[in-house]
């Protein structure tokens, strides 16, 4: 093989996919073009409807925006002062509008959409309106487009469900050109083993809040990402390696000159790749299969997020594209695992960056024939360009240089031939319970087949109480049901990570079934999550009784309740009230979402 070549995996995956998607894209491309034909075209407004467009612009900009020939970037923004990811998008609209105007064209704030985050819902009622958030941020963001005054759009987000929102925004706009900005991860604290330990003593209850909170608070110190890999992290790799950043933006902490040259310089980007110039992106073009398997490789590669299993498929399914369960799993058996970050290690994202980064990583992944080198990006020439370090280039701008040879720390990041497992960080689990997915990086071998008693919860804090109470002295498999997206929006179950983990440490067999999420922070108990069929939709998980043996395997791909079909045929479905989640915290505004949440392996989306 040369360093040109694909795997052939990774090729026959792709064109599957491509198959499978035709009909579904062709229309999708089609609609784009036709779209693409009529506009924007400002000067074809009434005057009454330009007039309200540009009424609270400056006498240029006002100029500018009565005719055709100057290019107009709409910012959707993702900015609130209460989350620190987000916190420094305050000064992003200002650096953009000088950068757009440094350029010949004009900016607008589009539109603003909503921003929660996970760390602060977690176990509380809000944590229910989480994954339905970003169907909300996909149509907060049309909602800003829709006044089609815009040649191209910059989209400033983030964390969880913000970026697969705006993604799935962006290529729903897809005749306009696209380019996501990141504010980048908030600079090292307190270490993450230590911030782990913590935790585990508070369960134990060996310290009190006084000192969790202390502790909290050194890991969670500043604006920036969490600087774990999790939800956020993942997002901004994927946002890299599918050529939405610019190249070398994903890690870049805020508040840096770096951060600032890097802002305007994807502002400027974004205006000459628009209709008006010769470098024409739209990015429903731009973003194709190949792109999405890119993403899919780079997930796996580095150990990310399970919460994109279901935000990788909603977002394809934006562009007309189809993708599976199946697709992600026949890649993550050949994608090795290059990067050791928490959880699944004790680095940071800042180690990470400087032990090379995505520069480093997509090199080592493309020379090796695990991505597709020729797709377009926003920087308009393959993943060559993204083999890179911005750096500042001594007159306020930006300046790349090639990745390093060699990793700064093969702890951190492994070159290719020395990977930290030959399989990628996340793997696709079947059987006579449904389908699921399961974290396998940071899960040692020996945990990862589990077979044991079940466990029955309807909620993760009935297990804490069994937990405090003393009743979870034997192996078992905790099967925590009835938190799907039809249930209650599928929240993510963090209590319950400490708990299994002490019990674990004990001596315990131990693992988790659940059709709720645990997100990209899922740790080293082996956890089998995003359960579907989920209960309340007639899943078997809805059939397991308490002391039925479950059997979790990893290395195979299986979870299996060990009951022949007869017995399950004539079992009775159980049933679990759950009137109490249908209000307070604002879930009575998303009954709507509930009813028409689609299954985990195909999105969660409420969109058909």
């Amino acid at each position: 093989m040369t360093k040109f070549d694909v795997n052939e995996t990774v090729a026959a995956v792709t064109n599957r996919i491509i198959e499978r998607s035709k009909p579904m894209r062709e229309t999708y491309l089609g609609r784009l073009q036709d779209r693409a034909s009529k506009g924007p075209k400002r000067s074809t407004l009434s005057c009454g409807n330009l007039a309200h467009g540009f009424a609270a612009c400056g006498v240029s900009d006002k100029e500018n925006l009565k005719g055709d020939e100057v290019a107009n970037l709409g910012i959707i923004t993702a900015y609130n002062d209460m989350l620190s990811a987000h916190q420094p998008f305050e000064t992003f609209p200002a650096l953009i509008k000088e950068a757009a105007r440094e350029a010949g064209g004009v900016a607008q704030v589009a539109g603003g959409v909503p921003a929660m985050c996970d760390g602060v819902t977690q176990g509380q009622a809000g944590m229910e309106l989480s994954l339905f958030s970003r169907d909300v941020i996909a149509m907060a963001a049309a909602v800003g487009l829709s006044h089609d005054m815009f040649d191209a759009a910059v989209y400033l987000g983030v964390c969880d469900k913000i970026v697969p929102g705006l993604t799935i925004a962006a290529l729903t706009f897809g005749h306009l050109p696209a380019i996501f900005v990141p504010a980048g991860p908030m600079t090292t604290g307190q270490s993450n083993d230590e911030k782990a330990e913590i935790r585990q003593l508070y369960a134990e209850g060996k310290v009190g809040r006084k000192e969790l909170l202390e502790s909290e608070s050194k890991s969670y110190h500043g604006p920036g990402t969490c600087t774990f890999y999790g939800t956020a992290n993942s997002n901004q790799m994927l946002m890299e390696i599918m050529g939405l950043h610019m190249p070398g933006a994903s890690f870049i902490n805020p508040g840096t000159e770096l951060r600032d040259a890097l802002t305007k310089e994807a502002a400027k980007r974004a205006l000459a790749i628009t209709a008006l110039g010769n470098e024409f992106t739209p990015v429903g073009e731009m973003i194709d299969e190949r792109s999405i398997v890119n993403g899919i490789i780079g997930l796996h590669a580095t150990g990310g997020s399970t919460n994109h299993t279901m935000h990788l498929v909603a977002m394809a399914a934006a562009a007309g594209i189809k993708i599976n369960w199946a697709d992600i799993s026949d890649l993550s058996d050949v994608t090795p695992l290059l990067a050791r970050v928490y959880p699944n290690g004790l680095a940071d994202v800042n180690h990470f960056e400087a032990a090379g980064g995505l520069g480093f990583l997509i090199r080592e992944l493309a020379d090796n024939g695990m991505l597709h080198r020729d797709v377009h990006t926003v920087y308009g020439h393959g993943m060559d360009d993204y083999m890179v370090e911005a750096k500042l280039d001594g007159k306020g701008g930006v300046e790349r240089h090639k990745s390093p040879e060699k990793s700064g720390n093969e702890k951190v990041l492994a070159p290719f031939d020395k990977a930290f497992q030959k399989t990628g960080g996340l793997k696709m689990l079947s059987g006579n319970i449904g389908r699921a997915v399961i974290k396998t990086s940071a899960v040692k071998e020996e945990h990862r087949v589990v077979e044991a008693p079940a466990r029955i919860f309807h909620d993760q804090n009935e297990m804490q109480a069994a937990f405090q109470a003393g009743e979870l002295t034997e192996d078992f498999i905790a099967v925590i049901r009835f938190n799907g997206p039809k249930a209650n929006g599928m929240p993510e179950l963090h209590k319950l990570t400490p708990t299994l983990g002490i019990l674990q440490q004990r001596g315990l067999k131990v693992a988790l079934v659940t059709d709720g999420r645990m997100s990209g922070a899922s740790g080293k108990i082996p956890a089998a999550i995003h359960v579907t069929p989920e209960a309340l939709d007639g899943g078997v998980i809805g059939k397991i009784q308490e002391g039925d043996i479950v059997r979790l395997d990893a290395n195979e791909g299986t979870l299996e309740v060990l009951l022949d079909e007869a017995t399950l045929a004539v079992r009775e479905q159980a049933s679990a009230d759950l009137s109490a989640n249908t209000h307070g915290m604002g879930r009575e505004l998303f009954e709507t979402f509930r009813r028409v949440a689609g299954h985990a392996d195909e999105g969660a989306s409420v969109f058909g």
